[in-house]
């Protein structure tokens, strides 16, 4: 009786340091990956910033268009 309440308890008491070594692990992966992210630029990060630099450029024209209009 006595052996397997210790291998109950010694069950539970590792399942904490099993976790603590899987995040252990991963987090140099985890760290590069985010490095990645901040470096670089997605297809969809640059075409929205493609968006809003046309967007602004076309209000400056009509503003522009306007100006002369009204001189």
């Amino acid at each position: 009786m006595i052996p397997r309440l210790t291998l109950a308890a010694l069950l539970l008491s590792t399942t904490g340091c099993v976790s603590t070594v899987t995040s252990v692990v991963k987090a140099p992966f985890q760290v590069a990956g985010k490095a990645v992210d901040w470096t670089t630029t997605s297809q969809d990060e640059a075409d929205r910033n493609a968006g809003r630099k046309a967007r602004k450029q076309q209000e400056r024209e009509e503003k522009e268009a306007r100006r002369n209009r009204n001189d």
